[in-house]
């Protein structure tokens, strides 16, 4: 090839044609065989701005598109439409809108949510929103409850199960969920399946670890419930959450 040749040739285009996928990769024929859950962000993307343009499929705009927010729906959802159509090439204001659309809805969605979460006031109310989970187990399980910052349950998360008297809990787990759901709270929760609802020094060196970890990212530990079947010990009734 000359050097004028060089110069005008166009580069190749590697795109992720749809119609090479196999059904399994197909974003729609995925949904009808394996459901919705089973797409990856990009893929619902995809089906949301349903084409792409030349040399760019639309799973490859969509990958674009979310690499471009650092893989964060929570960064597209803050971009406003204009912005959209400025960021990536190939999304039109109709595009945006749908995007913009989707991401609000799913705002909604999470708001409606939270306003039918258990509302935590005292210490019986976490026990109410979380004993069923805990019930009759013969080995101890670790959960932290999420709040929103009007005290309602964002989500109840196990970090860990061990054996008949301990399980092994690591702060920066607890942490982790605490900032991935962007919560304003957490209550740390753990049963005795011994029915001794005694704190151990352990639970107490544990507590001052994640309370600590809390507030370094503004996220306080409210409190701390030892539970059994029957009954529960709080660390917060007790007086002991800056203990």
């Amino acid at each position: 090839m000359t050097e004028d040749e060089e110069k005008t040739a166009k580069p190749a285009v590697s795109a992720t044609r749809i119609a090479d996928l196999s059904d399994d990769d197909k974003p729609r024929e995925k949904i009808k065989l394996h459901g919705i859950k089973s797409l990856s962000d990009s893929e619902l993307l995809a089906v949301l701005i349903r084409d792409g343009m030349r040399g760019k499929s639309v799973l490859d705009l969509s990958k674009e598109i979310l690499a471009g927010v650092d893989g964060s729906l929570d960064g597209l959802a803050h971009l406003t439409i204009k912005e959209m159509c400025r960021r990536f090439k190939g999304v039109g204001e109709a595009k945006a809108m749908t995007i913009a659309a989707a991401l609000e809805l799913g705002a909604r969605r999470k708001e409606h949510a939270h306003e039918k979460a258990p509302l935590i006031r005292r210490a019986e109310d976490v026990y109410e929103a979380i004993k069923s989970q805990l019930e009759n187990l013969s080995t101890e399980e670790f959960w932290v409850l999420l709040l929103s910052r009007a005290n309602r349950i964002m989500a109840k998360v196990r970090i860990s199960a061990g054996g008949t008297t301990a399980t092994v809990v690591e702060p920066k787990v607890v942490l982790k969920h605490a900032i991935d759901h962007l919560a304003s709270a957490m209550i740390l929760v753990h049963n005795h399946p011994s029915g001794n609802l005694t704190p151990s020094p352990q639970d107490d060196t544990l507590t001052r670890k994640i309370v600590e970890a809390g507030k370094l990212f503004d996220i306080p530990v409210l409190d701390h419930l030892i539970v059994t079947d029957e009954a529960f010990y709080s660390y917060a009734d007790e007086g002991r959450m800056g203990k």
